[in-house]
């Protein structure tokens, strides 16, 4: 990931000295995710009851581009903060040998995190298909649900995961662009190695995202 970032700033920041055929830029959107899902047994045979009061919640992003043009075709690494909230009922039942009864709360988890994705397209006049990998590194830990110290452990600090979707430029400046964001974790297991780096995948839900963008 380090090496990601460091190859990532250099060609951020060059794009002023081939400004024929690298354009930066700066987007902002909404974003819909689906809820993540929990399912938490502990001993004693109580079972922590968490229900999403929503199945899909509506967050935003936004963040920096650059867009590497070669011919029709086009390689664009993007830097992206994305924020997400989402509302649970949480209750837990008491154990089979009790008799008593658990309260149901309300609780909310903020998720924030940088989205680095790498996306390889072609034109077709203003129009335009891409899709590539996605980095998804969480900042801090979302608010624990229930009172566990090992709760936190259900959050990988780095995962990849796919983006695809299509845009639009307009006037050479202006650019709208609808993507699918999903994990590969389900396809492809909980990692990938290639060469001699270990890539953890992605088992987010899905997300739908829509920008707009301003290049420079």
């Amino acid at each position: 990931m380090k090496k990601l970032s460091i190859i990532l700033f250099i060609v951020l920041f060059s794009a002023p000295a081939f400004s024929q055929f690298i354009k930066s830029g700066i987007k902002f959107g909404a974003e819909s995710n689906t809820t993540p899902k929990y399912s938490i047994s502990q001993s004693g045979g109580s079972h922590w009851n968490i229900e999403a009061m929503k199945n899909a919640s509506w967050g935003f992003h936004g963040g920096i581009f650059t867009r590497i043009k070669i011919f029709n075709l086009f390689i664009q690494p993007e830097v992206v903060f994305a924020s997400n909230s989402f509302e649970y009922t949480v209750q837990q039942p008491a154990p089979l040998w009790s008799s008593s009864i658990h309260l149901q709360e309300i609780k909310s988890q903020k998720f924030n995190r940088l989205s680095v994705p790498i996306l390889v397209g072609m034109k077709f006049g203003p129009l335009r298909v891409n899709a590539g990998p996605a980095a998804n590194i969480q900042i801090g830990t979302p608010k624990a649900l229930i009172n566990d110290p090992n709760f936190s452990d259900m959050y990988k600090s780095t995962v990849w995961g796919l983006q695809a979707g299509v845009g639009i430029d307009i006037l050479k400046k202006l650019t709208l662009d609808a993507r699918y964001a999903g994990g590969l974790g389900k396809r492809f297991g909980d990692s990938v190695t290639i060469g001699n780096q270990n890539f953890k995948l992605d088992h987010s839900q899905k997300t739908f995202l829509i920008s707009v963008g301003l290049m420079f």
